[in-house]
Parts: C-alpha cells; structure tokens; sequence
C-alpha cells in the first residue's frame, strides 16, 4: 500500500514541473522528492512523471490521478484546519484526581509539556487525593484511579497494574527484624489508615492475614504512609512504585497478590464527550506507553 504522504511530492512536481523546485516548495532535498515519487511509482506499478529536457511532465497515467490527488490534499488541509480551529478553541480547566505522590511524578515528567504545547488555552488542575472522588457532585473531570469501583456508570481506559508490598525502614528492621512470610506479620508494628478508608484494599489484607497485628500509627494517604515507615515506627504495605523508589526503605514481602489492582482513567459518558475533557483524556490515552511508568514505576 502506499502511503499517502507520497502525493504532496506528485503535486509539486506537477505544479514546478521540476524536482529541484518542488524540493524547495516542500523543504526537502531534491534526492527526497526523487525517491519518494519512485516509491510511490512502484506501489501504484505505473511511471507518474516523465522527464523532458524542459522538465518534468505528468505520464497520461499521472494525470488521471491528478484531480484526485488535489482532491486528497484539500481534504487534508481542511482537516488540519478544523483541528487547529478545535485546539483553539478548547480552553479553560480540566480536574484530575490521583493520589499526591503520582501527581508529583506527573508535574516532573515531559507529559504535561507536550499537552500544553498542544492545548496552549487549557489547563489542568490537579485534585490530589487516595479516596475516590465524586463525580456526580461536580469534583472532578477525570480520575487517574487504581482498585475496583463501584460506579459502573463511569467510562475509561487501563494504563496498568499497580502492585504492593510490605516495606520498613533500616531501623525498623535493626529493632524488630523483618518478617520471612505471611504467618510472620502478627508479630510486627503497622502502620494503616485511619478510620476515613476502612476499605481500603490494604487495611482489609492486613484485617484478613493477622487480625492481631498491633497498628501502632494510623494515617490518611499513601504517602503518610511512606513517612511513618521511613521514620522506623512500624511495617506498611505500599506501592512498589513508591516503596522501590525510597533509598531508605526496603521490601521486606511481596509483591501481594491480593493487593494487585489495575490503575485506570475514568470519566462519566457526558464528560467523556464535552471538548476540554475529551482533549485530556484523549491526548493520555495516547501517551499510555509514557504514562504507565510514571504510574507503575
């Protein structure tokens, strides 16, 4: 098949009767314009151009295909201009909810350069949080979610899995060691979530594997989570994007497999379609390969 990029060169050699001028319309050597006009001859297995001592002359085939080359150029170029019509006219602000610590991975990649650099009139606004906003109640555009959710009016897209394992700091493990495995964990200090996220996917495998263990800490995100195991006051289950990228933390069990969940983008059908939110959430679905490991480390 050819591709159809080739058709430009057929047209400014029609238009400059000349390689060489065609090659400065289009920016490009003259050896570019040769060879692309010679792949596109082979895919079509018909001469185009025939070279005549006052220049480049269409062959009869060449110029049947003429009209409908010129045909697909205005067709491209009226697309072009609805998509820079539509990038200027999508502005205002787009709500992404995710947990603290993959909002500060986001902020300090390339990601969002590359989406101003497309959408210079919007802006996204981050709505940092571990539980699960609603967005039935205004709060947010698009969540950046990992675990099961209940809502199943909502619509997305998976970037990845996102696993966890049991982590302490050096001097945890120099004052109470380290658990060998699972039948271990009663006899270790936690640290969990408090009473706001009694569901959470964590605080149910801790209830499930040692209902006894002594939670000597409670706080209300993951990355409270990471500084309380950091400080050598107790064990925590975390994610392995944050626990492995802690010098100071070690894995001491897991991954758990109880614990694996995938990570999501989601948005409700009527957000998925509204332009500021749709260029979002389009532009991160084609950036999934770049945004996996900034999500999953």
């Amino acid at each position: 098949m050819y591709d159809w990029n080739d058709l430009k060169y057929l047209l400014a050699v029609a238009s400059h009767q000349s390689t060489t001028a065609a090659s400065r319309a289009l920016g490009v050597n003259q050896s570019t314009v040769q060879r692309r006009l010679a792949e596109l001859e082979k895919c079509l297995g018909q001469a185009l151009v025939q070279r005549h001592p006052s220049g480049y002359r269409l062959t009869a085939f060449g110029e049947q295909l003429l009209p409908l080359a010129q045909q697909v150029e205005q067709a491209v170029d009226t697309l072009t201009q609805r998509v820079q019509s539509f990038q200027r006219e999508v502005s205002g602000v787009v709500r992404l909810t995710c947990p603290e610590p993959l909002m500060y991975r986001i902020t300090h990649s390339t990601l969002l350069d590359r989406f101003r650099a497309r959408y210079p009139g919007l802006e996204v606004e981050f709505v940092m949080s571990d539980k699960y906003l609603d967005f039935s109640k205004g709060e947010v555009d698009i969540a950046l979610r990992s675990g099961d959710t209940e809502d199943n009016t909502l619509v997305g897209r998976k970037v990845g899995d996102s696993l966890w394992a049991v982590y302490a700091s050096p001097k945890y493990i120099g004052r109470l060691g380290q658990p060998e495995c699972v039948e271990d964990l009663e006899r270790h200090e936690w640290v969990g979530f408090d009473e706001t996220m009694p569901n959470h996917r964590a605080t149910q495998w801790l209830r499930q594997v040692a209902p006894t263990a002594h939670v000597v800490a409670r706080n209300n995100s993951v990355l409270g989570l990471v500084y309380s195991v950091k400080a050598g006051i107790g064990l925590a289950p975390l994610p392995t994007a944050l626990g492995d990228a802690e010098l100071d933390l070690v894995r001491v069990l897991g991954p758990i497999p109880e614990l694996t969940r995938i990570w999501r983008l989601l948005t409700t059908p009527a957000l998925r379609h509204t332009p500021r939110v749709a260029a979002l959430f389009d532009f991160l679905v084609g950036e999934i390969d770049a945004l996996r490991p900034i999500i999953t480390g």
